[in-house]
């Protein structure tokens, strides 16, 4: 429960910020400072809690507790504000004024609750940190039972490998080169990948035999003895074991290696520490002495001094199937043509992954190899791998959740609620972890910024793995192993640890009846309806709405009844409910009746989403268009507004002479007919996307004054849609990384006017005539950080360019490009490019980018690949 309780603890800990610092609340910020304190001590007992491995079989019960009171005080702040919005119009000085002063004694008792629980957190801590204090055996005397849980791996049948020959050769090919000092070299991947059994079938190898004079195998594990390490390879005798010291035996091994050209393998290392501890014995021979490290963490191979450690990859299906007929036939190939193809399908189920292909093949193989069962498994993979050996797989990946600091825990088990074999969008996963509260606040950073350091921690620990990256080298997508979901699944179950649902996703009304109102999958029974308080706008009161929620939801989401829902509108079988504490809500594009999206974002029920952070609504439609309300920007906590086609309203004067700023506030996509005013930019000042549309011509640009964009300092991409625009009516900030044009019909001679005044940009998207003319001449120094280029339908003929006008190009793509002549030969000559794409073009330019491939090529360059589609030709 300890994650469920450092989870609410963190949602709670933004709420409070947000209280406190909201400039049209106004409470009593001494009492919430109060309560926050609390909450951030409350946190770092819990850090302190994880970090000294504590039992949790004591204090279960009291740490199951915190969520409790955790989402009680959110839920106190909830009917505050909103009880304050829904009678704003109608309460007297006296409602309101009792109001308050009931809403402070509720406060109040919230946080004589959580002073009860630091005080017995702290008496448990403390009780237990006393027993850790007692005298321990003395280190030289290591524990008998120390090497209880770890098994040396041996030769043999453990040992079989597949799909992982090249790797074999290109390490022994490392560890054997003439390199005199002693060298590491990681290998790294996650559990169950095979490091294991690749080191091992190093090791044996007979060419690394003859290559060293001595080796030696450590098995390290989490719990590690550094003394008992050394004894089990240096002595057998009982007697030396119990008379000899650490340093002894530290002088024994370096005196065993000294002189001798040796290779060590430390497997399954789970620290530096483990290697300080060690490399104090390793002497260096200046003899190719290798150390060789098979470890989960990827962070580790760069700290050990290895700029390029071996990292394990998953195997393809060929391999999954050669493996598996192995396992199950000991042969290649399968000896019942039955099976082959129900064989292949269950093969293809364990998605890549070693250690599920040999438990499923140690399944397989003490079967009647009947059709029918092998069916049954293939329907049922995961189940199958997972009852296999006492759960045997899930164990060894339970080590590396297990080793996890505590803030990383909710975010990782927050991937169950994707579906398998997803690609997930690493943008849209950040922001789900910041609305749903996971995200500690870190000073000078946003909480898009820690959560993506969060994301890289699981990443280098290799729960969670890269799928697609960005052209700028940031992540842009990720996926997750369906074993390491099913542990997703599996904690969270025991954890329960999100009480309320803070995001909303919708993706059609018009054939809803039967949809769940959170996440929108399909109801499968009538009955799973609840009840739930509905506010009315104007009035304290309120009633009872009936709402569809599957049973996914109501078992993740125990506090369901306790929410405050709002109808957005309802209409003959159709209707929609959002509660007081969303956070994201997303319309996807299917969602086509721009009538709804206007009642969704009404200026009588937006304001009572006070939580909200990311609002999302796509439409297929290019000519809807939603005006949002005055009330947007009394809504600092916005993080995020992706709507297609919005207006943006004007600021709203202020009140009582309070200006709200939209601090939080991110991305800001599509503002039709935008206006930059000096109001504007000064509500949004750390705005980093901005994407505006302006549909009809303008005889006069002055009036939208986009030269106040320079303002917007923290401005990272700017996406303009505009036809015939004068680029002297901008004026860009240098902060931008990423423009993208259409249709503003700019002369290609003004190009020089973008890559002189942004010396950061790094992506330029031309689109649809965003330049015409029929020649465009770079100038030297200009687009210097320049990695992406993409020209789409412009009507260019002439491009003379040559390699030093891009010196960091790295991916060249040119769409619809019926009239360019070539593609300037120089641009091969770019020592960071790495892809020319063509689609569409021409048969000129496709000519072109195939000669520049083959003058690449007989020059010895092979990174370079050329991708040609909508023809019958492509290579890479």
């Amino acid at each position: 429960m300890a994650v469920a309780a450092y989870a609410s603890l963190l949602s709670l800990a933004h709420v409070l910020d947000q209280q406190i610092h909201h400039p049209l609340h106004r409470l009593d910020t001494e009492q919430l400072r109060s309560l926050q304190e609390k909450v951030t001590h409350l946190q770092h007992l819990l850090e302190h809690q994880s970090q000294t491995k504590i039992s949790q079989e004591v204090d279960e019960d009291l740490v199951r507790q915190i969520p409790v009171v955790a989402n009680e005080a959110e839920d106190v702040i909830d009917l505050h504000v909103v009880s304050q919005w829904a009678s704003k119009h109608r309460s007297s000085d006296h409602d309101a004024a009792a109001a308050l002063s009931s809403f402070y004694q509720d406060l109040d008792k919230v946080i004589q609750k959580i002073d009860s629980i630091i005080k017995d957190l702290k008496a448990v801590v403390n009780e237990e940190l006393d027993v850790v204090k007692e005298p321990m055996p003395a280190a030289d005397s290591p524990p008998t039972d120390a090497r209880s849980s770890r098994v040396l791996p041996s030769s043999g049948e453990n040992s079989t490998m597949v799909g992982f020959e090249e790797r074999l050769v290109q390490i022994i090919d490392e560890l054997t080169r003439d390199e005199s000092d002693l060298k590491i070299l990681p290998i790294v991947g996650m559990g169950g990948i095979g490091k294991t059994t690749l080191a091992r079938n190093v090791f044996d190898h007979a060419y690394i035999l003859e290559s060293f004079d001595i080796c030696i195998w450590f098995t390290i594990s989490q719990e590690y003895n550094v003394q008992e390490i050394l004894l089990s390879h240096l002595t057998d005798e009982k007697k030396e074991r119990s008379e000899k010291t650490l340093a002894e035996l530290g002088k024994q091994l370096h005196q065993k290696l000294f002189g001798r050209r040796y290779l060590i393998v430390m497997d399954d290392v789970w620290s530096n520490k483990a290697w300080d501890d060690l490399k104090q014995f390793f002497p260096n021979n200046g003899n190719r002495s290798r150390v060789l490290v098979t470890t989960r963490l990827s962070n580790m191979a760069v700290s050990l001094g290895s700029k390029d450690p071996f990292s394990m990859d998953f195997l393809d299906e060929e391999n999954c199937w050669n493996l598996l007929c192995v396992k199950v036939f000991g042969q290649e190939g399968c000896p019942y043509p039955e099976l082959e193809q129900i064989g292949k399908d269950i093969a293809k189920g364990c998605r890549g992954l070693p250690l599920a292909v040999v438990v499923i093949g140690g399944l397989l193989a003490k079967s009647n190899m009947t059709l029918e069962y092998w069916e049954s498994v293939a329907k049922n993979i995961n189940s199958f791998v997972n009852s296999e050996d006492n759960e045997y797989c899930l164990k060894v990946l339970t080590l590396t959740y297990n080793s996890l600091p505590i803030h990383l825990k909710p975010c990782f088990l927050y991937m169950r609620v994707f579906p398998e074999d997803k690609t997930i969008k690493a943008s849209k996963l950040i922001r789900l972890w910041v609305a749903e509260g996971f995200i500690k606040f870190a000073r000078g950073k946003t909480l898009e910024e820690v959560a993506e350091a969060y994301l890289k921690d699981l990443i280098g620990m290799n729960l969670i793995f890269i799928s697609e990256w960005k052209t700028s080298g940031n992540i842009k997508s990720i996926r997750i192993h369906d074993l390491l979901r099913d542990l997703c699944l599996r904690e969270s179950d025991k954890e329960n640890y999100i009480r309320v649902s803070r995001v909303q996703r919708i993706y059609h009304i018009k054939k809803d009846r039967n949809k769940c109102y959170l996440c929108h999958d399909k109801v499968s029974s009538f009955d799973e309806r609840i009840d739930v308080p509905q506010i009315h706008i104007g009035s304290q009161s309120t009633s009872v709405a009936t709402a569809l929620v599957c049973e996914d939801c109501q078992s993740m989401y125990p506090d369901l009844m306790r929410l405050r829902w709002v109808k957005v509108f309802g209409r003959p079988r159709r209707k929609l409910l959002q509660h007081t504490r969303l956070r994201y809500i997303s319309f996807g594009n299917k969602y086509s009746d721009i009538h709804y999206k206007k009642d969704i974002i009404s200026s009588s029920t937006l304001p009572l989403l006070w939580n909200l952070q990311t609002l999302y609504i796509k439409s297929d439609d290019d000519n809807s268009k939603i005006v949002l309300p005055s009330e947007i920007w009394m809504m600092p906590q916005l993080r995020h507004i992706n709507i297609s086609w919005a207006v943006l309203p004007d600021p709203m004067d202020a009140k009582d002479h309070t200006t709200t700023i939209l601090e939080n506030l991110q991305d800001l996509i599509v503002i039709q007919n935008f206006k930059c005013t000096k109001e504007v930019v000064e509500r949004i000042p750390n705005l980093k996307e901005l994407q505006v549309n302006y549909p009809d011509d303008l005889d006069e640009w002055s009036g939208v004054q986009l030269h106040n964009l320079a303002h917007l300092h923290k401005l990272e991409s700017f996406s303009l849609d505009a036809t015939i625009f004068p680029l002297k009516s901008i004026t860009f900030p240098t902060s931008l990384k990423k423009l993208v044009l259409e249709d503003c019909e700019i002369p290609w001679e003004d190009m020089t006017t973008i890559g002189s005044s942004l010396p950061n940009l790094e992506v330029l998207k031309l689109h649809f005539d965003a330049f015409k003319g029929p020649e465009w001449n770079p100038v030297a120094g200009e687009f210097l950080r320049l990695k992406f280029l993409l020209i789409k339908s412009c009507d260019l003929v002439w491009w003379t360019a040559e390699d030093w006008h891009f010196p960091n190009l790295e991916v060249l793509s040119l769409r619809l490009m019926s009239d360019l002549k070539e593609i300037p030969s120089s641009i091969g000559d770019i020592a960071t490019l790495k892809l020319i794409r063509v689609k569409n073009c021409s048969g000129r330019i496709e000519d072109s980018a195939k000669q520049i491939l083959e003058e690449q090529r007989s020059n010895g360059n092979e990174s370079l690949q050329v991708e040609i589609y909508n023809s019958r030709w492509s290579t890479s």
